[in-house]
């Protein structure tokens, strides 16, 4: 047997070789082409993975705006609360000096001995006669009995009569 010369063995091999040529362009197109689904359907996975944190983050974000918010509102309520009853407080002891100091010029009226008068017959209608009675600094009267002590002086009459009025002094903060 002889052996074929090297250009009829090319020329016999050129189909089989054609036929791998194509074939293989034939898997890598197909390998290509499946690669490139594989990578559109990695990137829509992604997309989407990535709209569903972003929406996450956004409904944390607004959630957590929303009890900062909150705490803020909670806080100024809190804050302005306090501001008014501390303008209140002001208000109320600025009245109560207000009472005291007009209470205190009554002892410069022609009115004040028959006042104070009323007042000691008052110490010893509540505490009996043998009271000792005194005259208090700011006018009216201190008495004492055994055990016993009454203090009708003009500045302690002036306060209770504001905390009687309670409720009617509160509606001069109130609109």
């Amino acid at each position: 047997m002889t052996t074929p010369a090297p250009e009829q063995t090319s020329d016999a091999l050129s189909p089989v070789r054609a036929g791998l040529l194509r074939a293989a362009h034939t898997d890598a197109e197909a390998l290509l082409a499946g690669a490139e689904r594989e990578a559109v359907a990695l990137l829509d996975q992604a997309r989407t993975e990535a709209r569903t944190i972003l929406d996450e983050a956004r409904r944390q974000g607004e959630a957590d705006g929303a009890d900062a918010a909150r705490d803020l509102l909670v806080r100024a309520r809190r804050e302005a609360r306090s501001r008014t009853l501390t303008a209140r407080r002001e208000s109320y002891e600025e009245l109560r000096r207000e009472a005291d100091e007009r209470v205190r010029e009554l002892r410069r009226t022609d009115d004040y001995p028959s006042l104070r008068e009323r007042l000691e017959h008052r110490a010893r209608v509540l505490l009996g006669a043998a009271a000792e009675v005194t005259e208090h600094a700011d006018g009216g009267v201190l008495a004492q009995a055994p055990g016993r002590r009454v203090d009708l002086s003009l500045t302690a009459l002036a306060d209770r009569a504001l905390d009687r009025m309670g409720g009617a002094v509160r509606s001069l903060w109130e609109p």
